[in-house]
C-alpha cells in the first residue's frame, strides 16, 4: 500500500518536468525498480492511471525497468544472482553477501510532447 504515495510523487515529479519543458503532456515515464527496493512495480502501475487522471501524465505510458539483486562472493569476488533457497556462489560454493544492486528506485526518464 505504500506504493500509493510514491506513485503520487512520481506523477508530481513528471508533471513538474512537463511544465518546465512547456509540454502539453507527458508521453512516458521510465522507472528503475530494484527487487530489494521495497517497491513493487505492478502496484505502482495499478495506482498510476488513477493518480494521473486530470494531470499532464494522464494517458502516459509507465515503463518499469526491473533490476534483479546480486550477491558478491567474499571468497572469489564473483557477482551472481541468488538461486532459490541458496546463497551459494555458483563458482566456489561460498555464501554470497548482499550488494547495493537491486536496491535501486528512481525515475530514469520522462518523455514529454
Amino acid at each position: 500500500m505504500h506504493e500509493y504515495p510514491i506513485t503520487e510523487n512520481i506523477v508530481k515529479i513528471a508533471e513538474k518536468h512537463g511544465r518546465a519543458a512547456r509540454a502539453s503532456r507527458v508521453e512516458s515515464i521510465t522507472l528503475v525498480v530494484g527487487d530489494r527496493s521495497g517497491f513493487i512495480g505492478d502496484s505502482i502501475r495499478m495506482y498510476f492511471d488513477i493518480i494521473a487522471e486530470g494531470t499532464l501524465c494522464e494517458g502516459a505510458e509507465l515503463i518499469v525497468r526491473p533490476v534483479r539483486s546480486r550477491l558478491r562472493c567474499p571468497a572469489c569476488g564473483n557477482m551472481f544472482h541468488r538461486q532459490p533457497l541458496s546463497f551459494a556462489c555458483p563458482d566456489c560454493g561460498a555464501d554470497g553477501a548482499p550488494t547495493e544492486i537491486g536496491k535501486e528506485f528512481y525515475i530514469e526518464s520522462v518523455t514529454v510532447s
